[in-house]
């Protein structure tokens, strides 16, 4: 079956795909050539344009993130940005709806996540599912595993695709969660009666539609009847919890930078990462504070490369897939949850000047890298401690993208994605591997 649905590809293809991509997919990319190819287009893109010549050879094509996602939501059976319209449609989720649109026009941070769910650009990645459900299909199942639960046309388990679901709702329960604003009398928005009542209004809203989807996701967690992916699943969640108390913060819980040389720079040996063997104990944080890339990827790891990873291992355990292959998936999911979030930090400073009204997160990459080069720029940061209204943006993105940083953040970006391409051969050669490998090119010319 797999053999005739390669076929059936190659024909889509031959009408879809421009010919150098329908060239490469005839012959399977080796894992050297993929990292070359990635390593000289950012190269290519990090150095000033030079003066060629007409006869040298035409840079490669770059790679489309809509086309390689909708290829992926073909291959896995239906787009999974309809996943959860089981749920969106559900009475709770429109009575929400009907109250987001009174917040219309505030400046409540929730109406900023609506819109950044909903919006299915290049500035969103609404693909956590449909990454579960390919490594899912890249792995394939244990013999052992009843005709009765798998979804053949698909080539994954009924519970791989609810699995795939929970994983969409506890991301989204918890960027929602995050919009939710902290009240203070000190504050603005505490201070000012009209905005004070808009921001109440915003908070209930966020607070009932984040613990809605955490709880339903954790009654669909249940029904999978597999104490060991709730274990781990739980843990993701736990880690969320846990990215929240790293470091100092200002008055609206927004995160801020360590003072350059508060912490003693640690081993660059020391590995950020859970136990091997048991991803559920928590990560050992304090061993990697001072150093910028570690404590970036703990940050981050916590917040979002967890839930990825676990969620890509816990597919596997329901597939009856051994320790090794189920520690494959995690490491992938975990490094394409950084490459991904490398891309995201580094987009803000690619642009010459700061978008009116924009900010970015003072522990983004760029910024951590910057204060190691120049630890200066920290007294720009330093008024924040109150609130990150009185920071000067503006400022700190010049000397940002004026330093080394953003070529760091791009290195940091091919690390993972090198890190993710290989874990990827690990997995049979199929057409669910292929995508995930597209998927992952593409990112980089996000």
């Amino acid at each position: 079956m797999q053999r005739v649905g390669a076929l059936i590809m190659q024909q889509l293809m031959r009408h879809r795909m421009p010919q150098g991509q329908l060239l490469r997919r005839r012959n399977p990319t080796t894992p050297a050539v993929l990292l070359s190819t990635f390593t000289q287009q950012q190269q290519k893109r990090g150095t000033a344009t030079s003066t060629v010549s007409s006869k040298q050879a035409t840079p490669p094509p770059r790679h489309d993130w809509n086309r390689a996602v909708s290829e992926a939501e073909r291959i896995v059976g239906y787009p999974t940005s309809f996943l959860s319209l089981r749920w969106l449609l559900s009475d709770e989720i429109a009575n929400v709806a009907l109250h987001l649109r009174k917040l219309v026009g505030s400046a409540h941070p929730l109406m900023k996540t609506a819109k950044h769910l909903l919006y299915n650009g290049k500035n969103t990645m609404q693909a956590w599912g449909l990454i579960v459900l390919l490594v899912s299909k890249a792995a394939g199942h244990a013999p052992s595993i009843p005709d009765v639960e798998q979804d053949k046309s698909a080539g994954v388990l009924h519970s791989q695709r609810a699995l795939a679901e929970v994983t969409e709702m506890i991301r989204i329960s918890h960027l929602v969660h995050n919009s939710v604003v902290n009240l203070q009398s000190g504050t603005q928005a505490g201070q000012d009666v009209s905005t004070y009542d808009d921001m109440s209004f915003g908070n209930k809203i966020g607070l009932l539609t984040g613990d809605y989807l955490l709880g339903h996701s954790s009654a669909e967690l249940a029904n999978l009847r597999n104490q060991e992916v709730v274990e781990l699943i739980s843990s993701a969640v736990r880690d969320f919890s846990e990215s929240e108390f790293i470091g100092e913060r200002d008055e609206q819980n927004n995160p801020l930078p360590y003072k350059p040389g508060t912490f003693q720079r640690p081993s660059l040996s020391v590995a950020v990462d859970f136990n091997e063997h048991d991803v559920m104990t928590p990560m050992p944080i304090g061993q990697v504070l001072g150093n910028p890339e570690q404590e970036w990827e703990c940050r981050n790891i916590l917040n979002a490369g967890s839930l990825l990873g676990k969620s890509c291992q816990a597919s596997l355990k329901l597939a009856g897939q051994s320790e090794q292959m189920q520690r494959h998936a995690y490491r992938f999911g975990k490094h394409l949850a950084l490459a991904w979030q490398a891309c995201l930090d580094a987009e803000i400073f690619q642009c010459p000047t700061l978008p009116l009204d924009t900010t970015f997160s003072l522990v983004s990459a760029p910024v951590l890298f910057h204060l190691e080069h120049d630890p200066s720029l920290y007294a720009l940061i330093e008024p924040g401690k109150k609130s990150v209204e009185l920071i000067d943006y503006v400022q700190i993105h010049k000397a940002v993208i004026a330093g080394p940083a953003l070529a760091k953040t791009k290195e940091l970006q091919c690390k993972h994605t090198a890190a993710a391409l290989s874990v990827l051969q690990h997995f049979p050669a199929t057409d669910a591997r292929q995508a995930l490998e597209n998927i992952i090119l593409a990112m980089q010319d996000l």
